[in-house]
């Protein structure tokens, strides 16, 4: 007899954007460590965010904290979307968010221009 509810096998159905800056990170690899802490309100899928703040040992977060325009731009954006990483790679700062199923993938021009903005942080470090 068939499994009416097989478990999936192979690739799963999830995706990931993944913004890159151009910039060695040097031997200060800490520098350019972050991660949005939200604050939010309200339970479930009516949570929204209230307030946002960059957690991270570097110069870049506390930048990013600097800048009320541009943690008033991800306030404005859904838990799951202002859910921010920026993190080094080899001769590279990606900068992603968490991921997503193929139905709610997709950038908005307000996260491209928070993608935007936080890259010019990460070029100014």
């Amino acid at each position: 007899m068939q499994d009416p509810d097989p478990l999936p096998w192979g690739a799963l159905d999830r995706f990931q954007a993944h913004f890159i800056v151009k910039r060695d990170s040097g031997t200060s690899v800490g520098n350019f460590v972050a991660k949005t802490k939200l604050t939010t309100k309200g339970h479930f899928a009516s949570k929204t965010v209230e307030k946002v703040e960059w957690d991270g040992p570097g110069s870049l977060a506390s930048k990013l904290n600097a800048d009320a325009e541009l943690n008033e731009m991800i306030a404005k954006q859904s838990v799951k979307d202002a859910t921010i990483y920026v993190e080094p790679t080899d001769g590279a700062i990606r900068i992603r968010n968490k991921w997503n199923n193929h139905l709610s993938f997709g950038i908005t021009k307000d996260l491209f221009e928070i993608y935007d903005r936080i890259a010019g942080h990460v070029k100014s470090v």
